[in-house]
């Protein structure tokens, strides 16, 4: 599966069986904010947001970014893959109101 950054619509995109998955963000001082995550329900089920998740994830770790996470689908990627818990933007979400404990 390629997954593509558009820069443009602020986006990590797909195309699966021609149908697009995405992973909506915002970037601001030097943070991604993961809003939404969309896939198609013919697609669901397959990985695909999970790899959106995992590409984001790296795209912020590459790019020495930290990280906000709004999208619900993304939350609970970083609690199964607590090694980037290390991007979180403390300055406005803790570990702790990530995790919910």
């Amino acid at each position: 599966m390629q997954i593509v950054n558009n820069k443009t619509n602020y986006q990590f995109e797909t195309i699966v069986d021609g149908e697009k998955a995405e992973l909506q963000y915002r970037i601001r001082d030097n943070t991604v904010y993961y809003m939404h995550t969309w896939v198609p329900e013919s697609i669901e089920g397959r990985g695909i947001a999970s790899a959106l998740a995992k590409f984001g994830l790296e795209y912020a770790k590459g790019n020495r970014y930290q990280i906000v996470v709004y999208c619900p689908f993304v939350v609970a990627y970083v609690k199964k893959h607590p090694e980037y818990l290390e991007l979180l933007n403390t300055n406005y979400q803790t570990k702790e109101k990530l995790l919910g404990s």
